[in-house]
């Protein structure tokens, strides 16, 4: 089994950075949404983030070699690839069908998947207060998101639809993130990606209406080249993040990024009201924030067992 360096300081802060990237991501493929369809945009990403990749790798003679490649293990690369392509794909079209905050809620299953996996299969181990860190991390996300959740019981089909492909496309993340911490033990981080976004990026290539690209808006190209850029920047952190952090503690943290997106959500949608339609926070949600941050803290940040 793989682990970690110990660097934790490092992986905490690479962690923060996905944490940021991933809040805001929703809000730009809400926008990018409304003009092409999900199996572009997946493509797009995919497609952008491997040619980025590849050049910064190739610049600076990190390409991984034959010898490394042969080291990998060809079955877990092609879990790792099937997960996190479904996983793009799952959470796109559920976004269509539901919101922002909605879609960001329940892909946070994946990060709970994320951490039991790590639990299990990597045999980490919490202590007893970050058990507790979890207790109130849970108590919080269901004070701050209970208007989401009662919309969610009462919602129509479509909505309901859109919520479950969500939470099929957290169980593909978790199984992509347990995937790729295993094979950080024969290829690095970057090698890894680079792989993995060019599979993904032939997954979807006949599906994709290139076409349609070269005729957007400038704010909706924009849009897309932003969520291009966010896939490899935050994944990039993500994949770094597990060489020296444990995947349990990465998985706590990543559950900050609602607060993110709920709070770029009211601040975009008070400058482009246009954009994104406003969301309302109550007294309870405040404290189901803070309860969110503090027991995210504490279980990042509480001493190995």
């Amino acid at each position: 089994m793989h682990q970690s360096s110990g660097r934790w300081r490092l992986g905490l802060a690479l962690s923060l950075v996905t944490v940021f990237l991933w809040g805001i991501l929703p809000i730009a493929l809400t926008v990018v949404l409304q003009v092409l369809d999900v199996y572009t945009v997946v493509w797009f990403r995919f497609l952008v983030s491997f040619a980025l990749l590849a050049i910064y790798l190739g610049v600076t003679g990190k390409l991984p070699t034959y010898p490394q490649l042969r080291s990998a293990s060809g079955k877990l690369l092609a879990i790792a690839i099937i997960s996190l392509a479904s996983n793009y794909f799952l959470f796109m079209q559920g976004l269509k069908l539901t919101a922002p905050t909605n879609a960001e809620v329940l892909i946070q299953l994946a990060t709970v998947l994320l951490g039991f996996g790590g639990l299990v299969v990597f045999r980490e181990r919490y202590t007893l207060g970050q058990w507790l860190g979890v207790s109130v991390l849970t108590l919080g996300f269901v004070l701050f998101f209970h208007a989401q959740l009662t919309n969610l019981i009462t919602a129509p089909t479509k909505y309901l639809l859109g919520s479950g492909l969500i939470v099929l496309a957290a169980v593909g993340w978790a199984i992509y993130a347990l995937a790729q911490k295993q094979l950080l033990q024969s290829l690095s981080s970057s090698s890894i990606m680079l792989i993995i976004y060019g599979g993904c990026a032939l997954l979807f290539t006949p599906f994709a209406k290139v076409q349609s690209i070269f005729i957007l808006k400038p704010l909706h190209l924009g849009m897309l080249l932003f969520c291009a850029l966010n896939t490899v920047i935050a994944y990039g952190a993500f994949a770094e993040s597990l060489e020296h952090w444990q995947a349990s503690r990465v998985s706590a943290l990543l559950a900050l990024a609602p607060i993110v997106t709920l709070v770029s959500v009211w601040l975009v949608s008070n400058i482009y009201p246009t954009l994104i339609p406003p969301e309302s926070i109550t007294i309870i949600g405040i404290i189901g924030a803070v309860l969110v941050v503090s027991g995210s803290v504490a279980t990042a940040l509480g001493k190995q067992n």
